[in-house]
């Protein structure tokens, strides 16, 4: 991909951070600028920083120190529980309800399952049972008011 502006400039302050921090030296410094300011590509850019950290390294004496105490007598770190996706209850609940509807719910379901299955794949959250019942029910009462016109049309049409 080609590099713009914004991104030349990003490059030179990782180097000039890199010399600041005696990382390279001023022949070495001065070349890499001239390169950078004639790189066409992000890969160009790329392998001029590449060795280098992108920004300033914490000093050891600064950071804190942890205690050092076996993981055993840490607080247990309890992982978030991950959300059920809203559109695919809904999908399950349209769905559902496509009996007591006589089949107007059918169509939402089928469009809250393949959008819940999308979102479910993209972030990672649970329901994609749910979004598929959605779906199933959601086609089976389409298939369903389908096969009841073409059986009504097709007798309609052996009476004439």
């Amino acid at each position: 991909m080609r590099a713009s502006h914004a991104d030349r400039e990003r490059a030179v302050d990782v180097l000039k951070a890199g010399f600041a921090e005696g990382r390279l030296q001023q022949p070495e410094y001065e070349q890499r600028i001239a390169r950078a300011y004639k790189a066409q590509t992000h890969a160009e850019l790329q392998m001029l920083v590449a060795d280098l950290p992108m920004g300033p390294v914490p000093q050891a004496q600064f950071m804190p120190q942890r205690p050092m105490v076996p993981p055993a007598f840490l607080p247990m770190q309890m992982p978030m529980p991950v959300s059920t996706n809203s559109s695919a209850t809904g999908s399950l609940v349209c769905g559902i309800m496509t009996p007591v509807t006589w089949g107007l719910t059918a169509i939402p379901a089928v469009i809250l399952g393949h959008k819940a299955r999308a979102e479910i794949r993209r972030t990672g959250e649970r329901g994609d049972g749910q979004a598929v019942a959605g779906l199933i029910l959601g086609w089976l009462a389409i298939g369903g008011w389908a096969l009841f016109l073409l059986v009504f049309i097709l007798s309609a049409a052996v009476n004439l």
